[in-house]
Parts: structure tokens; C-alpha cells; sequence
């Protein structure tokens, strides 16, 4: 059985399709951090600028321990939070591409199914066997696939956990930083009276 050049342009037709679409994808997500960069780099220069002009206010040693203090957890949200809005990002784009990916691939095993079953009406008398065992392994590449598409999301499911309980146990650890920084700087208040 030959592809007639219908078939083909039709075939080419749809493969640039998904490519523009794979690539319009992964352009939005990379628009998206470089937006976030941006705000992050912008917030960083305007904060900056406050705590330099705070400091430049700061009288004595206990002054500067409290202004210390006041900035440590602000700094460290601000940190949590990029990485989470990092992670969504790369989240949305990963969840568009493998649903573009799943589309596509389907496309592909309907085609080729249909190619099959064409094959297999037009095969010669005597080629059964031949024909079942292009079948079998027909079926045995399509199980296969969803065992790695399953894997696959299974990873991205258990990477988003770890993200998740990494974000937390950083939260706790910056809240416990700003607390010993504010405990060192009300004892040195106390030892300063």
C-alpha cells in the first residue's frame, strides 16, 4: 500500500500544525518567566534602595539588629514565592506540551491504526500469522506508551510534591532565622539598657 500525495501534504500539514503549536507553547511559558524576571529584578532594585536608604538612618548597633530582623522574612517570602511562581510556570507549560504531545501521539496511532487495517484487508491469503503479529505489536507499543505516559506523570506528580514540601520546610526555616534574629536583637537591646 502506498501513500497517495494528498495523504502526504495532509500528514506534513498536521506535523507543522502541532510543531507551531509546541512552539507557541513554550514561548508563553518562556514569556511568563521572562515577565517574572523582570518584576523580580524591578522589586529587588526598589527594595534595595529602601533598605539602603533604612540603613543609612541607622544610629547605633541595636538599630541596625532591628532593621536586620525586619528584613530577614520579607526577604525570605519573597524567595518562597518566586520559586512557587517558577514552578507554576513550568508546571503550566509541562501540563500544555505533554497535552499537546498526548494529542499528537494520538493522531499518530489512529493514523497508523487505519494504515494497519487498511494493510491487513488488502493482505495476500496465507498472511494471518503475519498480520496478527503486526497487530500484537501494534498493541504491545500502544500499552507500552501509557506505562511511560503514566511514569512520566507520576514523576510530575511526585516532583510538585517535593517542591511543595521543600517550599514548606524553607517557610519554617526563615520564620525560625527571623525569630533568632529578633531574639538577638532584644537581648542586645537588654544588654544595652
Amino acid at each position: 500500500m502506498s501513500l497517495t500525495p494528498e495523504q502526504l501534504a495532509a500528514a506534513n500539514k498536521a506535523q507543522l500544525e502541532s510543531l507551531v503549536a509546541l512552539t507557541q507553547q513554550t514561548f508563553k511559558g518562556f514569556e511568563a518567566l521572562v515577565e517574572l524576571n523582570l518584576q523580580a529584578a524591578r522589586s529587588t532594585l526598589e527594595d534595595t534602595a529602601e533598605k539602603a536608604k533604612a540603613a543609612m538612618g541607622v544610629k547605633d548597633a541595636k538599630g541596625l539588629l532591628d532593621l536586620q530582623a525586619s528584613l530577614i522574612q520579607p526577604a525570605q517570602e519573597k524567595a518562597l514565592a518566586y520559586g512557587r511562581q517558577v514552578a507554576d510556570i513550568a508546571a503550566s507549560t509541562q501540563a500544555e506540551v505533554t497535552k499537546l504531545a498526548e494529542t499528537q501521539i494520538q493522531n499518530v496511532q489512529a493514523q497508523f491504526k487505519t494504515l494497519m487495517d487498511d494493510a491487513v484487508k488488502n493482505a495476500p491469503a496465507g498472511s494471518e500469522s503475519a498480520t496478527a503479529m503486526m497487530k500484537t505489536a501494534m498493541a504491545n507499543a500502544s500499552t507500552a506508551f501509557e506505562s511511560v505516559q503514566k511514569a512520566a506523570k507520576q514523576a510530575a506528580t511526585t516532583a510538585e510534591a517535593n517542591f511543595k514540601t521543600l517550599a514548606a520546610n524553607a517557610e519554617t526555616s526563615a520564620k525560625a532565622a527571623a525569630d533568632a534574629v529578633k531574639k538577638t536583637a532584644a537581648a542586645a537591646t537588654k544588654r544595652a539598657s
